[in-house]
């Protein structure tokens, strides 16, 4: 982790960023304190786009939804 100012962070954002890119974790100081942390984003599943990975699969024992619709809307009684 390095620290920098805020005067220097803003004349060589480029090239800091380009550190954080390359896995450095930043501070940024301001009057001495700090005031940021730049650090590269942590990937998930092996970096996917979520729209690529597998969707979340619900399932239950015993009949369908569409199974349990059809027996209750046969037990109403419609007269």
């Amino acid at each position: 982790m390095t620290t920098v100012t805020l005067t220097e962070f803003r004349s060589h954002a480029s090239g800091m960023l380009t550190r954080v890119e390359n896995g450095e974790t930043l501070v940024v100081l301001r009057h001495g304190r700090p005031i940021a942390e730049v650090s590269p984003i942590a990937k998930k599943d092996g970096g996917q786009p979520s729209w690529k990975r597998k969707a979340l699969r619900l399932s239950t024992k015993g009949a369908g939804l569409s199974s349990a619709i059809l027996e209750d809307r046969a037990r109403e009684d419609v007269s």
